[in-house]
């Protein structure tokens, strides 16, 4: 069964570039790397720089698990916290 997810969060202002550089990455990374990952998407609030939000469906379980455990996912992280 699909799982549906979303995240919101906002960055530090003055790091709007970096981020939004970092989701490109991210993003292309899990569209190439992960079969099991339906969509993946990322979203910058029009009206607040800092805001961002992700929209994400995993085919099942292990989708979601694979997703969490690459690379990818601790380097996006890595920069955004």
């Amino acid at each position: 069964m699909p799982i549906y997810m979303t995240a919101q969060w906002q960055c530090r202002p003055g790091a709007e570039a970096i981020v939004s550089e970092a989701l490109r990455e991210f993003v292309a990374a899990v569209r190439q790397n992960e079969p099991g990952t339906i969509l993946y998407t990322a979203l910058q609030q029009v009206d607040s720089d800092t805001s961002f939000m992700t929209y994400f469906i995993f085919a099942d379980e292990d989708a979601r698990d694979f997703h969490s455990s690459t690379e990818w996912v601790k380097r996006f992280t890595d920069i955004i916290y």
